[in-house]
Formats: C-alpha cells, structure tokens, sequence
C-alpha cells in the first residue's frame, strides 16, 4: 500500500516541481498598487500585461463610487445566504434581466463563481444517457465539468469542423442506442492563443446533426460584436447558441458569471445548479456593481473602441518585430515559441528586471508541451507610450531569442545549481 502524502512528496506535479525554483516570482508572482497598465514587482514599477480588464473598468471612477455606495449600504457579505433560501433580492433579478437582453436572450441567471458555475451547468445539463462533445483546448472549468459525466464524452480537434462531424456521428449512435441526446460544448474566446471559437460553423451543423450547443464566453463578452454582446454576436449566430455562459472577471473587472437562455431552460438549471444551490448568493456590491459595469458597456461604445486601437497596435508591432502571435483574432495576444520552461522563465526574468515589462509565461500543461507561451492582455487603458515601450522591449530580445542565448543560459543556470527538471 502506497501512503498518499508520501506519493504527492515524490512527485509534485508538472508544475509544482518548480516551486522552489519560480514560486513568488514566476508562479503566484506578487504584485502591488491599483490595477492597471502600472504596477508595482519586486520593489519596481512595471507595464503590466497579466490583467484580463480589458475596459479598464477596475479604477473607472463610476465604478468605484457605485462599488463603494454598495458597500456602505449592505456591507461586503450581504445578502447572507443561498439564492435558494434567503439569497434573493430584487437588484439580482434586475441584472439577470438586463443580461439577458444584453446577450439577446430569454433569461439568465446568476453565479456566484464562474469555475464552478461551468462545472454545474454541464453536470446540470446531461444525464448518463446523453453524450457530450467538446473542442480539445476547452478550459479546464469545461474539462472539470465533463469528468463528472457519468455517460459518453468525446473531443474533437481544436477548432476543427471535419474532427467535430465525425465525432458527431460517433456521439448520435451513442445517443440513439441509450434514449439519449448530445451536447456540443467550446469557447467564444479560447484565452490562451486568442482565436475565436467557430461558433457560426458548429451552428451549421445542426441542420445534419440533432445537438444542444453551449458557449463559453468569457473572454468574448464585452469585447467583441457591435454592442459587446460576444463571439456569438461577432459571427452573427447568438440566437443559434442554447446555453450562453460568461464570467464578470473579464470585461465587468469583478467576479461571479451568469448563463442565459431559453426561459424554461434556465429556470430548470435555476433549480438544479448544485454550484448556486448549496453555496452563497451573489455578494451586494458585486450586483449593484454588475448594474453600472453593464450600463458602461452599453452606453460608452468608446471604451471598447479604444481597446481595439490598443490591441491592433500591440499586435501588428509585434508581428513587424518578427514575433508569432499566432491566429489570434481577438484581444488575446499570444507570442509563441518553442522551448523548455527554464528558457521561458529566463525570458521572462530579461523582461522584467531589465526592461521593466510585466507578462505572464504559460508553459505545459496549460498549452502543449513544448511550447512557450508569453501572454499580454492589453486593455483600453494602455497608453500609446507603453505599448511604444513595450515592443521596443521585444525588440530588444529578439535576438538573443532566435539566436539560443535563453537556452545556453538555461543550461549554464541549471548546472551551476545543480537543479533537475523532469521532461514535461
């Protein structure tokens, strides 16, 4: 018999094997002073690219009075309790509705968190008689979501409409054989590389194939489609997409998420989302705040046309300087390499220390093994300065880049320590 503690010592995990290593500085980095294009490492101001607040809405001062009214009338904690029991409030169903119509749809309903709200709604959604489909680079809340699945699961390849057919087939003799039916599960915005998911063309398919279809939206929300509704809006195909779902702690700079629907459809998961059922309801402020965070987004088109001006600058400097960014078509800019994560980390260390430019490194297993991922989040509170500065500072480091200097220094770094990383 294998004593649990003593397996979890021998081996840590991909990433946990770097704690020693990159814990507090690579990994649960700590940073200081008000969100923004500006903050506060190591002692440093940096130009930060790791805040996935897009608007810029943090620090918008409408947000922040109505943030601190809310706190000041019902505390932090009101109201106390499930939605269920004695967590309901008028201003709850007042977002509900105002989302709803926002992403054109029947009803909604909200989440106190939108990990585990995801992982409900699929476990909510399916039977053991029905059969899920999902893209193989869905997040892990989806992932997490379908390992509860007592039935059939299938992936199809990453954006890939011929893997999707063919798994379809796969997942309607499944479905017929058991009395059951199929739902097909991706993302609006896949958060890592950046591309959109092909909601249009998975739409189409349901003139060949008898589906339900579930989006995850969360970094589509708010930044893309003519009035911010979504990905869903962006490919002209809302009103084909079942279930919408989407978080607040993208563009709306909180927490919480909310799904919408058909009305009948949502007042089921209304009553059957274990997530919401057994834990507390929606704290005040972050409603009350949701209400003004919405009201922005439908009242002030600029800020999301300033968003786009930072993300075409940023993106089109990079490709100029030789980088790849990928097939990103939306806010998420995604530079991309191939190499070990020690390599990574020495980059990113180059980045920060001397140029004073702040990105996230994301390596296996979030994305692929081998690849090296550095990640930038621009906003529309970015200055045109700080991006100048930004791609002067890749610049910079392009050679030593393409020229192996990161990975001799690799090399050199893991000898003089004597440390040893397993291959990932």
């Amino acid at each position: 018999m294998t004593d649990i503690f003593e397996r979890i010592k021998r081996n840590p995990g991909p990433l946990g094997q770097f704690a020693d290593y990159g814990e507090g500085y690579f990994i649960f980095p700590r940073l200081e002073g008000k969100i923004g294009p500006r903050m506060i490492f190591q002692g440093k101001e940096v130009i930060f690219w790791s805040a996935n607040d897009y608007l810029g809405l943090c620090n918008h001062p409408e947000v922040l009075e109505t943030d601190a009214k809310a706190a000041a009338e019902y505390g932090m904690f009101y109201p106390m309790g499930a939605r269920a029991m004695s967590g309901e409030t008028d201003q709850h169903l007042q977002l509900e509705r105002e989302l709803a119509d926002f992403v054109q749809k029947e009803s909604a309903y909200l989440l106190n968190f939108g990990y585990q709200g995801m992982v409900s709604i699929i476990d909510a959604l399916v039977s053991r008689h029905d059969v899920i489909v999902y893209d193989s680079d869905s997040h892990a809340c989806i992932v997490d979501g379908v390992r509860l699945h007592l039935g059939k699961s299938f992936t199809f390849k990453h954006n890939d409409m011929a893997s999707l057919e063919k798994n379809l087939e796969r997942a309607a003799k499944v479905a017929e054989e058991n009395n059951g039916g199929i739902l097909v599960i991706t993302e609006g915005v896949f958060g890592m590389r950046g591309m959109q998911g092909k909601l249009k063309e998975i739409c189409d398919l349901k003139s060949k194939f008898n589906f339900r279809f579930l989006v995850d939206d969360a970094h589509g929300f708010g930044t893309l489609g003519k009035t911010g509704a979504g990905a869903g809006e962006e490919q002209v195909c809302q009103n084909e997409i079942d279930i919408y779902f989407s978080t607040f702690a993208k563009s709306m700079a909180g927490f919480g998420a909310f799904v919408a629907g058909n009305k009948e459809i949502i007042r089921y998961l209304k009553f059957n989302l274990r997530s919401q059922i057994f834990a507390k309801s929606l704290t005040m402020p972050m409603v009350i705040g949701g209400l003004k965070r919405l009201e922005l987004l439908r009242t002030k088109p600029e800020i999301k046309a300033k968003l786009w001006e930072n993300v075409r600058k940023l993106q089109n400097g990079l490709q100029e300087r030789g980088f790849n960014i990928g097939n990103t078509n939306t806010c998420v800019t995604p530079v991309m390499m191939q190499g070990s994560p020690v390599e990574a980390t020495l980059l990113v260390k180059d980045l920060r220390e001397n140029f004073g430019i702040f990105t996230s490194v994301v390596v296996y297993p979030v994305i692929p093994k081998g690849m090296i991922l550095l990640r930038l989040i621009p906003t529309a509170s970015h200055t045109d300065s700080e991006i100048d500065e930004t791609l002067s500072a890749f610049e910079a480091i392009h050679d030593k880049l393409t020229s192996g200097h990161y990975k001799q220094q690799a090399e050199q770094f893991l000898k003089e320590n004597n440390l040893r990383f397993k291959e990932i």
